[in-house]
């Protein structure tokens, strides 16, 4: 089934040269079914990209998608045309009164800092909060991740020695394997990681009821089901493109940062030669386990969402 997003969004034209099958709003209305309301707080510096990187994940699961593009209220990106924010973005202060199936939110450049000194740290600690009442399943992706589960759980987040940066092979946990979201991974996959900071296993709360999905004996904690606040938080990069890490590499060598190569990247690690994308299948996995598993447990009536047993009856 196919996605539906805005007609004149840059993402459709990249999508459909993919074959990725993108729904017109008119031909959206004329099928009688409904489709599932994913929405997408983009934190990350070149929204268009990120847009397109989710789009053709969602895009590629078999249900009809609705996503809905959101931004921090009182947030000017950098980065990103003013114009394209006011033709496909609203502050979340427009759609805190709606419900959404799915509500996901991006990594952000601001990791090195302290949660509380992130201009932003408020609204997202509200928009949080929100999520437990407005929304049925929740995915948060890197510095989304960690802020998630300091804000749920107080875990803290440390800086690394060097950035973690490459294509990294990730294991399941024997006891996690039975998982919905792990359906069809195997024992071990490859997952692209880009980060200066990590949460650490030992910390995680003994009664918070998040399970370990994925990890690294290099990088360490990558995929977390928080099942107390119905959320999925990966600190890594599976949504990404064959070319972001390489993206990131040369913006920092043009910068005269002097970073390294990406582990396991670069064919014979020779940056001239194109990177062999390793991890596409589980990304596909990952995005269409996370939509099924909204689909299957998420009420017909989205006003439902987020009321009690007791709310429903009165």
């Amino acid at each position: 089934m196919p996605i539906k997003i805005p007609d004149d969004l840059p993402a459709r034209r990249k999508l459909e040269a993919e074959g990725v099958v993108v729904m017109r709003a008119a031909d959206a209305v004329r099928q009688d079914i409904r489709p599932l309301k994913i929405g997408l707080l983009n934190l990350m510096p070149n929204k268009i990209t990120t847009e397109t990187q989710i789009a053709r994940l969602l895009g590629a699961t078999p249900l009809q998608i609705e996503l809905s593009l959101v931004q921090i209220t009182d947030h000017a990106p950098r980065n990103t045309p003013a114009e394209h924010m006011l033709s496909f973005y609203r502050p979340w202060e427009e759609v805190k009164n709606e419900r959404f199936d799915g509500f996901i939110i991006t990594g952000a450049p601001v990791e090195r800092m302290p949660f509380e000194q992130v201009t932003y740290w408020g609204e997202l600690q509200r928009i949080f909060d929100w999520t437990q009442t407005h929304v049925h399943r929740g995915l948060n992706i890197c510095w989304a991740a960690q802020a998630a589960v300091h804000h749920f759980h107080g875990m803290q987040k440390y800086d690394l020695p060097a950035k973690a940066f490459g294509i990294y092979r990730h294991q399941v946990p024997a006891a996690s394997a039975p998982s919905p979201y792990l359906r069809g991974f195997a024992d071990e996959f490859a997952v692209p990681v880009s980060r200066w900071s990590e949460v650490r296993k030992e910390e995680i709360p003994a009664d918070s009821g998040i399970i370990v999905l994925a990890e690294s004996p290099e990088t360490g904690l990558c995929l977390l089901d928080d099942t107390r606040h119905r959320a999925l938080n990966i600190f890594n990069h599976l949504e990404y493109d064959s070319q972001s890490l390489g993206d990131e590499y040369f913006r920092d060598v043009n910068a005269g940062l002097g970073v390294p190569l990406p582990v396991d990247y670069f064919r014979n690690d020779d940056p001239e030669q194109p990177p062999v994308n390793s991890w596409r299948g589980s990304a596909h996995l990952l995005f269409g386990n996370w939509i099924n598993e909204i689909y299957q447990t998420v009420p017909f009536d989205i006003d439902q969402i987020g009321r009690t047993t007791e709310d429903v009856a009165a």
